[in-house]
C-alpha cells in the first residue's frame, strides 16, 4: 500500500505542477496578444512536459522508471478534462461520447496496470534493458527516451481530442460513428487481450508456454492492435468535428502506429524469441497486427 501511495503523490504532484505551470505561462501572454489554438496546444505541451518532469524527478528518487508507465493512460484524461474547460463550441453530444471514451480507456489500462504491477522495487525488464546497455548515457536515455519522447507522442494523439472537446462545432455525422466504432471495437479488444493474457499467466503449466488461443490466435499483439485502434478512433473524432481543416492531427496516429511497428513490436518479439522456443513457429505463423505488417518488421 505504501508502494501506491507513493504513485499517488507523484502523480498528484505532477498535475500540480501542470497546472501551475499552465498559469505561470497563461500570465506571461499579454492579454491584448491574439491567442490562437497553436499558442494554447503549445501551452498545454509545456505543462504537460513539466508534469513528465516531476514523475522523473520521482523515478531517480526511487531508482525505478517504471514510475512513469502511468502516464500512457492518465495523461489523455487530465488533457480531455483540460481541452473540456476551453470549450468554444464544440457540440455537447460529441464531447460526451469522446470525454466517456477516454475515460474507460484510461481507467482499464491504469487498472491493468494496477493488476500487473509488483510494487516500486521491480522495474519493467525494458529500463532495466536500457540501464544495463547505456551505462553512463542512462541519465539523457530515461529523461528523453522514456519520460519525455513518450510524453510528446501520447500529446499528439490527444490533439485529435481538442477539435472533439473545443472546438469542433461540426453537426453530428456519420464519421462520427464510425469513430465510435473504431474507438469502442478498440477498446473491447485490448480489454479481451489482457483478459485472456492474465487467464493464460494464472493458468499455464510454465513460463514456457505461448498464449495462441482466442484474439490472440489471430493477432500476435492484440493489446497493440486495440491500441493504435483507439488512437485512429479519437483522430477519426476529431476529422468529424473539423472536417478537411483537421489534417494537422493526423500526427497523433501516425506517431503511435511508428512506435509500436518499429519499437514496442520488435522489442517484445525479441524478448519472447529469447525466452520462448516455441515462439519462433508462432512468430512465422502469425501476423503482428494485421496481415499486412507481417512483412514490415521480422
Amino acid at each position: 500500500m505504501r508502494d501506491f501511495l507513493w504513485i499517488i503523490l507523484a502523480y498528484v504532484l505532477a498535475i500540480l505542477g501542470a497546472f501551475l505551470t499552465f498559469i505561470f505561462i497563461e500570465s506571461l501572454i499579454d492579454q491584448s496578444f491574439y491567442r490562437d489554438d497553436g499558442t494554447l496546444l503549445m501551452t498545454f505541451l509545456i505543462a504537460d512536459i513539466a508534469a513528465t518532469v516531476v514523475v522523473f524527478v520521482f523515478s531517480m528518487i526511487f531508482r525505478n522508471a517504471s514510475f512513469y508507465d502511468p502516464y500512457w493512460s492518465i495523461a489523455p484524461i487530465v488533457l480531455a478534462i483540460a481541452f473540456l474547460l476551453f470549450n468554444d463550441g464544440a457540440l455537447f453530444l460529441r464531447q460526451i461520447v469522446v470525454t466517456l471514451l477516454t475515460l474507460i480507456w484510461g481507467i482499464r489500462l491504469t487498472g491493468n496496470w494496477v493488476y500487473r504491477w509488483q510494487g516500486i522495487a521491480h522495474e519493467d525488464w525494458r529500463y532495466v534493458n536500457l540501464r544495463r546497455q547505456t551505462g553512463l548515457f542512462w541519465l539523457p536515455v530515461n529523461f528523453l527516451g522514456i519520460h519525455v519522447v513518450p510524453t510528446v507522442i501520447v500529446f499528439l494523439g490527444c490533439l485529435s481530442m481538442y477539435p472533439a472537446l473545443a472546438v469542433g462545432t461540426a453537426p453530428i455525422n456519420w464519421w462520427d460513428g464510425l469513430a465510435l466504432l473504431i474507438t469502442g471495437s478498440a477498446i473491447w479488444l485490448e480489454t479481451q487481450a489482457d483478459l485472456e493474457l492474465h487467464h493464460f499467466r494464472n493458468t499455464r503449466k510454465n513460463r514456457e508456454e505461448i498464449l495462441t488461443t482466442g484474439v490472440w490466435g489471430w493477432c500476435r499483439h492484440p493489446n497493440y492492435l486495440g491500441e493504435i485502434g483507439f488512437w485512429i478512433g479519437l483522430f477519426v473524432f476529431g476529422y468529424a468535428a473539423q472536417g478537411n481543416t483537421s489534417n494537422d492531427i493526423a500526427a497523433g496516429p501516425i506517431s503511435m502506429v511508428l512506435l509500436f511497428l518499429f519499437v514496442s513490436i520488435p522489442m517484445i518479439d525479441r524478448k519472447l524469441l529469447g525466452n520462448k522456443p516455441e515462439y519462433e513457429k508462432y512468430k512465422l505463423s502469425s501476423f503482428a497486427l494485421i496481415p499486412f505488417s507481417k512483412w514490415i518488421k521480422k
